[in-house]
């Protein structure tokens, strides 16, 4: 196995260990909104997400907000380190492929 495979699947192992780090996760954005818009008075917070191509917004109460947006955050990171994840694997996958093809005994042409 070539030196370059082995360093991307040790980096695919160590997303791997990061990933089972992560804790309680959701997807969407908190943002604050207001009652009364045009005077910025009675504010509240929102979580708007998308899931299964539905859009959805749900109130948070401040008591939940510091959760909430630790849980967004935990979802930013998972689905970076996904992304992460299938690049190395990619790569690795055409590491692998060529290493096979530069194994295989060539043929020989040779000429009647």
């Amino acid at each position: 196995m070539s030196t370059t495979l082995e360093r991307t699947e040790k980096r695919i192992e160590m997303i791997k260990r990061q990933l089972m780090r992560i804790g309680p996760m959701r997807p969407g954005s908190v943002s604050r909104q207001y009652r009364l818009p045009k005077e910025k008075k009675q504010p509240f917070y929102q979580i708007s997400y998308t899931h299964r191509m539905r859009s959805r917004s749900e109130y948070v109460r401040r008591e939940h907000l510091a959760a909430v947006r630790q849980e967004t955050a935990n979802f930013k990171r998972f689905k970076k380190l996904i992304d992460k994840w299938i690049a190395l694997a990619l790569e690795a996958s055409q590491l692998r492929m060529k290493s096979r093809h530069d194994a295989r005994p060539r043929k020989s042409c040779k000429s009647r």
